[in-house]
């Protein structure tokens, strides 16, 4: 990545003109220091629970899930709102904050019900993460080169927030270990990936309504994706490696991670080599599709004859 385009995208972040006042402009690495501590004894305790997006990665809504012991679909009606990711037509979900307070359902004055399986953006604040990832490229002979990432942190400080003027002082790694952010980085990365992806297409191209169905589908249900896999047509259509067959029958994790593959090769385009459709479906649509080129050039063919027909006809008459 070139220094113009980083900076470029620096200011995308740190501009003035474009974002929050409540970004600090300075670049920090795991080893820089912060002061911060929330905790009940101060005043602002929970008061970054409400008024605001939480958005909901894959990774967030299977944990909550687990955690209240109810099916995806039910927390879904239960407890979010639906929104599109990264101004992008990709279709998300986020948490429905309470109609009397405009808090979040899971915070009360004690603090969160849910704290240890909380999602990813409150573990992140108040440290946020700029992750820029140029895309690859082939190389003359065909070789693939894989895109370089750019990678560094940024404290996020509202005026209201008095967890920065505790004394309290971590590295960034030690507070993002103790938050439990590293996890949450390796789970929501491939996702976030995709929307990425897709919002560096820009709004020329626009997504089909049957793959923002397959993109919800994927990333809010497990269990109907599952259902998608194994008793649907996939597994006549796709050659799926068998190792990674039986992982996804009794890990949802892994079942995670095999949504992401298929949705970048769904959507994008991107080729697997864990799984890749049977050579059989690709000659039978190779086929259909000789077959309609063919019954399209006949009917071109009777089209002409018959128009020349009609040429001749009023040629005979005049």
């Amino acid at each position: 990545m070139s220094k113009d385009q980083l900076s470029a995208k620096e200011q995308s972040l740190f501009g003035k003109s474009k974002n929050p006042s409540n970004i600090m402009p300075q670049k920090l690495t795991l080893n820089s220091r912060i002061k911060f501590r929330c905790h009940p004894g101060v005043s602002c305790f929970t008061a970054c629970c409400g008024g605001i997006k939480i958005v909901l990665t894959p990774y967030d809504i299977l944990i909550l899930t687990k955690r209240l012991g109810i099916p995806a679909h039910d927390f879904l009606h239960l407890y979010t709102l639906p929104t599109y990711l990264e101004q992008t037509d990709m279709p998300g979900v986020m948490i429905k904050m309470r109609e009397e307070d405009n808090k979040c359902p899971f915070v009360t004055p004690e603090g969160c019900t849910v704290y240890s399986d909380r999602p990813s953006a409150c573990r992140y604040y108040p440290v946020g993460m700029a992750d820029f990832h140029e895309a690859g490229h082939k190389e003359e002979g065909g070789g693939e080169v894989s895109g370089a990432d750019d990678k560094f942190y940024f404290v996020v400080k509202e005026d209201y927030c008095k967890g920065h003027e505790e004394d309290k002082e971590w590295t960034v790694a030690e507070w993002r270990a103790d938050q439990g952010v590293d996890l949450r980085d390796d789970m929501n990365r491939e996702w976030l990936r995709l929307v990425m992806r897709r919002k560096s297409h820009g709004q020329q191209a626009q997504l089909s309504e049957q793959a923002k169905r397959m993109f919800f589908m994927a990333s809010t249900d497990l269990s109907h994706f599952k259902r998608f896999i194994f008793e649907s047509s996939f597994l006549q259509t796709y050659d799926v490696d068998p190792e990674i067959i039986e992982k996804i029958k009794e890990d949802d994790v892994e079942l995670l991670h095999f949504s992401y593959r298929y949705l970048a090769s769904s959507l994008f385009g991107v080729q697997d080599p864990g799984f890749r459709i049977k050579e059989e479906k690709i000659q039978a649509k190779v086929s259909v599709m000789k077959q309609e080129q063919d019954e399209s050039v006949l009917q071109a063919i009777r089209q002409y004859e018959a128009l020349k027909a009609d040429m001749d006809e009023l040629k005979l008459k005049k």
